[in-house]
């Protein structure tokens, strides 16, 4: 552990002590010598909440993997329409779309830091395995034992998430020494294999959340298992590969002759399933973890930044702090356009991530959660009036309603004000798994290894059906939970995973996770054509989307408004999606032109079709056949010795 702040990998530099966590402005460790590192729990905890706090950055969780990596999907698009701006290589609105250049320069930013996170990792796992005080059952060995166990699976996650957005990457779980700073690429699926016996060996250590004082803002034993299960299912799925890999299966579509898709072979894949299965299964034996029965309540808890030690739906948070960390909210999230007495001279962006037409159409008109997650709307303070004014015909440009302003508390917007012109930092959790997703998981799993969707796991009693219609029926009001279950009862094994697929969109929209799960499906490429071609018929059609959009207003006074000035609030319950009033010249109807209002017969006024979504996600397949990987950054190759490239037609 010698030199602990020492450059992480391929000259990176000193990584940074500075930390952003509301649990981690801690004394920094940098007086910690080689021989007492991790003689005490004390100083070992210093270097993990060291993990944490790299997490907390823009640059790995807060924005870059939650955000910017996680798109392209069919559902999510990142902020930016048009030829002009998807060919844009110096920026995330180019390289997220696919025309990624090694030259940007966030790829070397965001490597770094996550490398940073891994380093710190791997130095309180070396110590922690040198300490003579990890042995036995005293208070100080279980905590240096809990400490290590919660480095490797917070090492697991980061590793996980660089080969999703890079594939095979420099790999060790020891800390940097001169023999090992200079590392060529292990292929991913070595990786996998690896971490996934490292996690196995560390969940014992780790009590589940709500036990010992833990909670769900550090690595537990259920998110320990949800790691395994997500390594599990990656290992067992399609990734574009550097070259064809004896023994694997090539997809019949979306594959390049030379950088083929593949998976591994059938007995692997059932091998992976089943270990899948079987950590699914212990968090869902285990009673820890529900979900919370209200879709609505699950994400105001999260705006106002309470951990739910009732459900603990939120099986792992990342740890943010108010006023130093995330932009939950600001970058992503309902809204806020310009300054306001409401929400201070900055406002927000908010626009990083949109969602799309198809998308909000997809949704049963009963689902509570469309209008949560979708925000066809902003907010603009006009003349002392805070007003939410209806987007228009922006199909492509739905905000993310998740992330939401007016759910914060009056904590939250006391920072918002009193930051000028500077943006703001939310300190909302970055959630990295759910319940809902161990259900969908599961879901998944039993479904593959019956063929069945009405048999569950070995030693758990919960069917494929049921952990599926767990998550679909909450999101209906009580009166309409038993259609909701009619839907998931009327499903067959022939469309069971399809189903699976859609309630993946549904449930997990602009969380960052739905891009990663429709490649290892390898139904990325598939998926953005059916969006594209679901839009465009839809406006052909000319009966689908309203032309026109119908909607009143709910008028808050000044004086009862908690903005301290009026507030014109949009009815969504009065909104017309399907129909047009019948009173609509008497009514008091606001309107605005909506989705449907393309005219065929001129392509001229065709913008959305003809100018928009053509550019869409253009380079996934333009040079290399299903190319989602990004490129090593060009700082980070030049850096490297010699010891890296770059592969799938990226130059380096």
């Amino acid at each position: 552990m010698k030199n602990i702040f020492k450059a992480i990998i391929l000259g990176a530099g000193v990584v940074s002590a500075a930390s952003c966590s509301d649990f981690l402005d801690q004394t920094s460790p940098s007086e910690i010598t080689t021989q007492t590192a991790c003689e005490s729990a004390e100083n070992a905890n210093l270097i993990l909440n060291k993990v944490y706090g790299e997490l907390t950055k823009g640059e790995t969780y807060t924005q870059y993997v939650s955000m910017h990596w996680a798109t392209n999907s069919d559902i999510e698009l990142i902020d930016g329409l048009g030829e002009g701006n998807v060919s844009n290589t110096t920026s995330e609105r180019g390289n997220m779309n696919y025309n990624a250049n090694p030259g940007w320069g966030n790829l070397s930013k965001g490597w770094n830091a996550m490398y940073s996170a891994i380093e710190y990792a791997n130095m309180l796992v070396d110590g922690v395995n040198s300490s003579s005080a990890a042995g036995g059952n005293s208070d100080e060995a279980v905590a240096l034992r809990r400490y290590r166990a919660e480095a490797k699976v917070l090492r697991a996650m980061v590793y996980l998430d660089l080969t999703r957005v890079f594939g095979d990457i420099p790999f060790k779980l020891n800390a940097t020494s001169p023999e090992n700073v200079y590392l060529g690429k292990t292929d991913r699926d070595e990786i996998y294999d690896a971490l996934i016996s490292d996690v196995e060996g560390a969940i014992d250590d780790l009590p589940w959340a709500g036990e010992n004082g833990l909670t769900t803002e550090h690595a537990n034993k259920g998110f320990a298992h949800a790691v395994v299960a997500q390594l599990c299912l990656t290992r067992a799925g399609w990734a574009i590969r550097e070259q064809a890999k004896s023994g694997y299966e090539t997809a019949a579509e979306n594959s390049d002759a030379k950088y083929p898709t593949q998976r591994c072979d059938e007995s692997t894949r059932k091998a992976m399933y089943q270990k899948a299965g079987e950590h699914l299964a212990a968090i869902i034996n285990s009673g820890k973890h529900k979900l919370n029965p209200s879709f609505a309540d699950e994400w105001y808890k999260i705006n106002q930044r309470e951990l739910d030690t009732q459900y603990q739906e939120n099986i792992f948070e990342i740890p943010d702090g108010l006023g130093k960390s995330s932009e939950l909210g600001y970058t992503i999230g309902v809204r806020i356009n310009g300054a306001s007495t409401a929400f201070g001279a900055k406002g927000n962006s908010s626009g990083k991530v949109k969602l799309t037409a198809p998308f909000f159409w997809s949704f049963d008109k009963k689902d509570q959660r469309r209008d949560i997650t979708c925000a066809t709307y902003e907010m603009k303070e006009e003349n002392g009036i805070l007003k939410e004014n209806m987007q228009g015909n922006k199909p492509f440009e739905i905000y993310v309603g998740k992330w939401d302003v007016r759910k914060m508390n009056e904590e939250w917007r006391s920072v918002a004000l009193n930051a000028g012109n500077a943006k703001w930092m939310s300190g909302i959790n970055v959630i990295r798994m759910r319940y809902s997703q161990v259900l969908l998981m599961y879901a998944e799993v039993a479904n593959y290894l019956n063929g069945n969707p009405d048999a569950g796991v070995a030693g758990c009693s919960l069917t494929a059906r049921e952990a599926l219609g767990q998550v679909h029926t909450r999101a209906f009001a009580e009166a309409d939970k038993v259609n909701a279950q009619s839907y998931v009862n009327n499903l067959t094994a022939d469309n069971f995973f399809s189903a699976i697929v859609d309630e993946d969109a549904w449930e997990l929209a602009g969380e960052g996770f739905r891009k990663f799960d429709l490649i290892r499906w390898n139904l990325l490429s598939s998926k953005i054509d059916e969006f594209k071609a679901s839009y465009t018929n839809a406006v052909k059609a000319g009966n689908v989307y309203p032309k026109k959009l119908y909607f009143k207003y709910n008028k808050v006074s000044k004086d009862d408004s908690r903005y301290g000035c009026e507030w014109w609030q949009i009815d969504m319950s009065s909104v017309q999606w399907y129909a047009e009033p019948e009173d609509v010249e008497t009514g008091g109807w606001e309107s605005v032109t909506f989705w449907g209002d393309e005219d065929v017969n001129k392509s001229d006024k065709q913008k959305n079709i003809n100018t928009y979504l053509p550019f869409i996600s253009a380079g996934l397949n333009s040079t290399v056949k299903n190319r989602y990987l990004l490129p090593i950054g060009s700082t980070t190759i030049s850096e490297s010795n010699g010891s890296l490239h770059n592969s799938y037609g990226y130059s380096d």
